[in-house]
């Protein structure tokens, strides 16, 4: 496991903020990279995840929490546009990844920031840190 670097730019996918958010198992090693939200780069994708899986999971006080939060990374929300749509398609194809996760890892691609995850299918992935 890496720690942050402050000249590197970071994507957590949505299984960290889960973790994170939920104090689960491994929330300490992305602890590392989101108490330094200036580093992080938010993909619409991922606020959309997160928040559905906490409302899903009726903690709708976390997913406000979470999505008031969100609305602070202003600059640092990534939208997905049409190149970055082609590329996560190639990727998802080449790779064998999901739609939300070729969308994620497109991102960070894009963006030239680290993918940090905790998701083991990215394994072998370039610019990745699984926690």
């Amino acid at each position: 496991m890496t720690t942050p670097n402050a000249s590197e730019r970071y994507v957590v996918d949505s299984s960290g903020w889960i973790e994170y958010i939920g104090d689960g198992p491994k929330a300490e090693g992305f602890a590392k990279y989101l108490d330094k939200p200036e580093f992080v780069l938010l993909p619409t994708i991922v606020v959309y995840e997160v928040y559905k899986k906490l409302r899903r999971e009726g903690t709708s006080r976390l997913a406000q929490e979470f999505l008031s939060g969100a609305f602070g990374f202003h600059e640092r929300i990534i939208d997905l546009d049409v190149s970055m749509a082609e590329f996560a398609a190639r990727i998802s194809i080449e790779g064998k990844l999901a739609m939300a996760d070729a969308i994620i890892y497109a991102v960070a691609r894009t963006c030239r920031a680290t993918l940090v995850t905790g998701d083991f299918h990215f394994s072998g992935f370039e610019s990745v840190t699984l926690i």
